[in-house]
Formats: C-alpha cells, structure tokens, sequence
C-alpha cells in the first residue's frame, strides 16, 4: 500500500514537472518564431550616399521583403562611425537594433587612442556581406591621369597637394595612410563625416584626391566628375580594364578591399543571430541584388556568424601590423 502510494506520488510529480518544462520551454520558442514581430532599426554610422549607405540600403531592402517587417535605416554620422556604433554597442540585445557597417567598424579602435567601444567585445557578428575595391580618385583639373603622376606631381611640389578621407580609422583612410607613408608623400589628409561630403570636396576643388570605395565614387567617375587614378584591389576591375592598380603604380603587392558585414550588440541571443545571417545570405544572393552588385564591382559572400568572427579576428590582426608600421594614430 506504501509502495503504490509514494509510486504514485513520484508518478503525478513526474507528470507535473513535464509540464512545467514543456510551458517554460513554450515562451522561449514562440519569441523566436515571432522575431521578427516589428520594425527593425538598422543603423548606418555615415552620411546617405556612401557606399555603405548604398549598399547597406539595398541589403535592408530585400530583407524586408524577406522578413515581411519594415527595416528602417537611421544614418548615424560623427566621430569617423563611433557615434553610430556606440548606439548599437549600448541598445537592448533583442534584435530589433542592428550596425551595417564596413571594416572600418574595427580598425577604428585600432588607431583612435580614445575610440568609445571595443570591435570585439561590444558587438554580435551576424554576417559577411562582401568586399569591393577602393578607388583612387582626383579632381578633373588636376593635371595628373594616374597615381604615378600624383605621386610626381606631390614630391615636386610638397604640402600643395591634398587627400580628403571619409574618417579617421576608415579603410579610406588607411589606403592614404599607407600610399603616403610608401611612397614618402608630404600630402595632409583631411577628414570628413562620410563620402559624400569626402567626394564634393574634391570635385569642387577644395582637396586634390581620395581613396574611396567603388559604390560611391565610381558614379562620379562614370559621370565625368572625378578622375580615377588607381584601383586598391590586387587586379584590375571589369568595370575600369584600363585603369591601373597601386601595386602596378609603384607599391608591389598593394591590396586593401573594404568589406561589409552586419552586427548586432553584445549577447545578441544566438537564435536572431542565426536566423538574421540566414537571411542575409539569401538576400545577396537574390539575383536582382547580384546585378546591382556587379555595377558596383561588390563581391558578396556567404558566411555564418563564426565565420564572420574569425574574418574579424584576421583584419584585426592584419591592420594593427599595418598601423603600427605606418605610424597611424587618432589622438
């Protein structure tokens, strides 16, 4: 009698605690089901535009297709992308609340002495979206038609010349870094909040020349605005078969691409972390986009966030060897 009571007993708790597990498991897996289940906020760190305002652009595009939920883009300059980041960095880990960004998102640190987050601990990587080549670009007046002239015309004539960059830390910035420091320029950089700004200053004449990625400069390329000098990538482009690269120009082995990716804050939950890169890389691979992409000479990528971690990881590495040989410092 004892033994089928304390039998029965263990059996009813038994039942109950499967309950209890099956209930405290059903919340978990209905929010993962429903994200996402309102509009989600991406934040791009420059001016409209750019080139990871463009891209990043159409990127949130189709994943709004995808996802059936608005993706609202919210331009965050200042501060070379800290200003834009840092929002990110500080907002809730739900998923509702994303950084488009380029590589510059982790060479920053590297070269600010105060930069306001770190690459790594701050931030869930989600994606790879891709890479594109950076282009030399000069004012149409300038009496140069490649990098070998500027470089001519800039050691003839020390501090009259110019670069513009669109910020500190940025890949643009580090090209002209790295060609003024081979290349032994006396050339001053000047900094601006994106592109944009970057590009209309040297096409109104008021800097010489900048390094700047293909989907905002190459336009203006086409459109007879600036002219282009070199390619940064390690082969010449489709788009551009003439032109030469740095590595052709004077600097053996040259290449420095700008790549973009997606994060999301620290502790991003790892469920919207996977279903968020799933989607991406169906987004880029959507073939509408991969038209638009090829214009751009952007090569997309496939990558899940583990993959994207050891990329990060890489660059890292890669670029503090080149800061540090450069001399390059943000104070």
């Amino acid at each position: 009698m004892n033994r089928t009571g304390r039998t029965g007993r263990r059996a009813a708790l038994g039942v109950i605690g499967a309950m209890a597990m099956m209930i405290g498991s059903q919340p978990v897996a209905l929010a993962s089901e429903a994200y996402p289940n309102r509009p989600i906020k991406m934040i791009i760190p420059y001016t409209p535009g750019g080139s990871i305002d463009t891209v990043g652009r159409l990127v949130a595009a189709q994943l709004q297709r995808q996802l059936g939920q608005a993706i609202v883009i919210e331009n965050r300059p200042g501060a070379s992308g800290m200003i834009g980041s840092e929002a990110v960095a500080k907002a809730s880990a739900d998923g509702y609340t994303l950084l488009f960004n380029a590589s510059s998102q982790v060479y920053l640190p590297l070269v600010a002495k105060n930069a306001s987050y770190d690459a790594i601990r701050d931030f869930t990587p989600i994606a790879q979206v891709g890479h594109v080549p950076l282009i030399v670009v000069a004012n149409t007046s300038l009496p140069t038609s490649s990098l070998r002239d500027l470089v001519k015309l800039a050691k003839a004539k020390p501090r009259t010349y110019t670069w513009a960059t669109s910020g500190l830390g940025t890949t643009s910035h580090l090209a002209e870094e790295m060609i003024r420091h081979a290349f032994k320029l006396e050339m001053d950089i000047v900094s601006y909040k994106g592109a944009v700004p970057q590009l209309n200053d040297v096409m109104g004449g008021h800097v010489s020349a900048a390094v700047s990625p293909m989907p905002g400069a190459y336009p203006f390329v086409k459109a007879g605005r600036l002219k282009v000098l070199a390619v940064t990538s390690s082969k010449r482009i489709p788009q551009l078969p003439a032109v030469p690269t740095v590595a052709e120009s004077g600097l053996p082995g040259f290449e420095l691409l700008s790549w973009y990716g997606l994060w999301g804050p620290a502790n991003l939950p790892a469920d919207i972390t996977r279903k968020l890169s799933q989607e991406v890389n169906k987004a880029v691979r959507e073939a509408s986009l991969k038209a638009r992409f090829e214009e751009l000479a952007f090569e997309t990528v496939q990558s899940t966030p583990e993959q994207f971690k050891v990329v990060i990881k890489d660059e890292i590495d890669k670029v503090a060897g080149i800061v540090k040989a450069a001399s390059i410092r943000i104070d």
